[in-house]
């Protein structure tokens, strides 16, 4: 009996991982790529870039700089937000000395506001008071290092395209043992998550964005009521990507230069990115989170189970369904692989990386039941 079971479970994952593999958008394929030399043909627009920072002295200075370097036609002004850090953070953006960089001091945080969005929404109104002519507002982040060209590609895009929000998944740091194990599987279940074609599809209404690169056009954000219209979002870029996204089109891509500066040399750090927000986008439902276990497991566990546990007992069916089920979800994350120019052999980790990438949902809910879900920066976010 354990043997039919297990062929009908291995047969089960193959016939989802193939399903999809053909139909969910082509998530897979990381062909939504914003490179190359984008020229604008007409006059550059002006850009003002937001930062919100809260204790971000060591990645500050060179998220800054990158901005200040871009060979960008327009004008771009550069606002930093400094959200009550207790380090350097706003000396060391003063010490650029640079006439396009401002610096504000955040005010305290204020009810049904999450950090972020307060810090934003404060340099947001600063930027529309200094600079209400500008079209184009750039959300990144203080730990974002920007590839040169990006912003022109980012605005061409914009341009060419008409969109009223681009947004880059920029490049994170993959150096460490956990960082090559866990973080191509990280772009590549946010990719599953949300198909970046389906997100760029006009006709779909599937919407995301990456936090630490968004271009958005003023006249979207104000549609949308501003800043205030996500207050309390902790994904806050998803969130702003949906509202935008039911007045005007989107695109979401990948970035070969832009990149993320923090790094995670501990298993730790990747496990507290995730299960920050992990319950939040499962609607802090336990029946979503119950579900999205079944699924993973099912998904990324059973065919190497099978496989192995198939050559085991001598079922096979089983190792043939398993090593096919195994075979068809590591070919899946290749691209993701070599975009982080890993080798293809790492692709049959990816069980391990579902299951502790499971086991960080898992975790995500006992946090917020415990009042800290959302934690970040001494700040948390919960039900």
């Amino acid at each position: 009996m354990i043997i039919s079971w297990l062929s009908f479970c291995a047969f089960g994952a193959l016939i989802a991982g193939l399903w999809l593999l053909l139909f969910r958008g082509g998530y897979w394929r990381c062909d939504q790529l914003l490179k190359g030399s984008f020229e604008n043909t007409g006059d550059w627009p002006d850009v003002v870039a937001v930062i919100p920072a809260r204790d971000e002295a060591e990645t500050i200075e060179a998220a800054v700089t990158s901005l200040l370097k871009q060979p960008y036609g327009g004008k771009l002004n550069i606002i930093v937000v400094d959200d009550n850090s207790s380090d350097d953070t706003a000396e060391i953006v003063e010490a650029i000395a640079e006439d396009r960089v401002t610096v504000i001091s955040g005010k305290p945080l204020p009810e049904k506001w999450a950090g972020k969005m307060w810090a934003v929404a404060q340099g947001v109104e600063y930027a529309e008071a200094a600079f209400p002519k500008t079209p184009y507002l750039l959300l990144t982040d203080a730990d974002i290092k920007h590839g040169q060209g990006v912003l022109s590609q980012l605005v061409t895009k914009a341009e060419r395209d008409q969109l009223d929000l681009v947004s880059l998944m920029v490049r994170l740091r993959c150096q460490t043992f956990w960082e090559t194990l866990l973080i191509p599987p990280f772009i590549y279940f946010f990719q599953k998550l949300f198909p970046f074609p389906w997100v760029n599809n006009v006709a779909r209404k599937t919407a995301a964005a990456a936090g630490g690169c968004m271009l958005v056009r003023w006249t979207a954000l104000r549609r949308i009521g501003g800043i205030s219209r996500i207050r309390d979002r902790v994904i806050d870029d998803c969130a702003l990507a949906s509202a935008i996204k039911l007045g005007g089109p989107i695109w979401l891509g990948l970035t070969e230069t832009s990149c993320s500066l923090r790094g995670y040399d501990r298993l730790g750090g990747i496990w507290d990115m995730v299960a920050r927000t992990a319950f939040v986008q499962l609607k802090r439902s336990n029946l979503l989170v119950a579900l999205s276990t079944v699924g993973m497991i099912f998904l990324y566990l059973v065919p190497p189970f099978a496989f192995v546990l198939g050559i085991t007992i001598t079922d096979l069916s089983a190792t043939v369904f398993g090593a096919a089920g195994w075979s068809i979800m590591a070919a899946s994350i290749i691209p993701t692989l070599k975009l982080y120019g890993l080798n293809a052999a790492y692709s049959v980790l990816l069980p391990i990386a579902g299951a502790l990438y499971t086991a960080m949902t898992i975790s995500s809910a006992l946090r917020d039941r415990r009042g800290k879900g959302g934690a970040w920066k001494g700040r948390s976010y919960s039900s």
